[in-house]
């Protein structure tokens, strides 16, 4: 029998209350604020916060390997750390003592290769309507005649190959960075809990034990994605080189360490790393061409379907689409350094997340 009072059925929402309370309205305010001045710090000191996350990534990096001789041999965290900084210090003194002066030689003979080569494209592009049609798109900071700063992915582009550039041309300008990254993260490394104690201290008491437990997530995802990758890159790089030895293409090793350096950045790295090779087999033939692109596409079918499966069981999944899309926003944002660390930023900004929310019940999955 229908009720005579009024009142919706029971399975119907009633719609007399709102939706939104002024509570939930206060809340979305101070989110939005919030967000906005977090936006004006990162735009405003982007270079400073950059050097600042490396330092701790170069922290992490340490006090993970530090933390396997501590958990295997039994020593002392500043023994083990002494140890680890003492075989890293040996291995790249032993490296530029034995390979230096081949590496320097190496990576100058592929700077002016790929600058002749590229001035051979751009005379075969001059040549045809269809090339000259590509160059006339083509942002002038990647050697085309666009200049117009409408586009937003030129103006990225532009501002990419600038920072690139600025950190190319000023040798003591990368130097000095890197020597504030390496000596901070040491300082880091050497005592985190001093540090992350001190940040805690500035958190409200009773906010203290989720931002611990936060602190401690983000650590252990950057410590699990820095291992995962540095793998991925040794295999990609150490397989890129082979290949291309194996094909004939000259500075075959310089182009296998660059493959794999530019490993470090997912998917877009990839690109990177695949066209210095392709311009230098140019040279040698459409045969070999064709052969070194095979051999990238392959490399990278092996690496995304069998090795990042089988590295990502014990470090970070991201979704490929928002992994691309956070290398677009940082970059835009920060520059090429954004480029870079925009996949451990955001799987710390993901790790965190997942730290604050609660899994979706069965019924609300989509």
């Amino acid at each position: 029998m229908p009720s005579d009072s009024g009142s919706p059925p029971p399975h119907m929402p009633r719609t007399d209350s709102p939706v939104f309370g002024p509570e939930h309205i206060a809340h979305i305010l101070r989110l939005c604020v919030g967000a906005v001045c977090v936006g004006m710090l990162i735009w405003l000191l982007g270079d400073v916060l950059m050097v600042v996350f490396a330092s701790v990534l170069c922290a992490v990096v340490l006090y993970g390997l530090s933390s396997i001789l501590r958990r295997h041999i039994g020593l002392s965290h500043a023994w083990a750390l002494s140890i680890v900084v003492l075989a890293l210090l040996s291995s790249a003194a032993l490296l530029v003592w034995n390979s230096g002066p081949s590496i320097v030689s190496e990576a100058i003979r592929l700077q002016e290769a790929l600058r002749q080569q590229e001035m051979a494209l751009r005379d075969t592009l001059q040549g045809s309507p269809t090339g000259q049609m590509i160059l006339n798109y083509l942002p002038a900071s990647l050697g085309g005649h666009h200049t117009g700063g409408d586009s937003g992915l030129a103006n990225l582009g532009s501002r990419i190959a600038g920072s690139m550039t600025g950190i190319l041309g000023s040798a003591f300008g990368a130097i000095g960075t890197l020597l504030v990254v390496l000596i901070a993260g040491l300082y880091f490394a050497m005592s985190p809990a001093t540090y992350a104690n001190g940040l805690l201290r500035l958190v409200p008491e009773e906010r203290r034990p989720i931002i611990r437990q936060l602190l401690l997530r983000a650590g252990q995802t950057l410590w699990a994605g820095v291992a995962g990758q540095s793998l991925d890159m040794l295999v990609v790089g150490t397989l890129s080189g082979i290949g291309l030895w194996f094909i004939g293409v000259p500075l075959a090793l310089a182009l296998g360490v660059l493959a794999g350096m530019c490993n470090f950045i997912p998917y877009i790295g990839a690109i990177m790393g695949a066209v210095p090779a392709l311009l230098l087999a140019l040279s040698l033939g459409t045969r070999e061409t064709i052969m070194v692109a095979v051999l990238y596409s392959v490399i990278q079918f092996f690496e995304g379907n069998v090795l990042a499966p089988l590295i990502q069981r014990h470090a970070v999944q991201m979704p490929p689409a928002l992994t691309v899309l956070s290398q677009t926003l940082f970059g835009a944002i920060l520059g090429f350094p954004g480029l870079i660390f925009a996949s451990p930023l955001t799987a710390v900004l993901l790790a965190i997340l997942d730290s604050l929310t609660k899994p979706l019940a069965e019924t609300d999955r989509i």
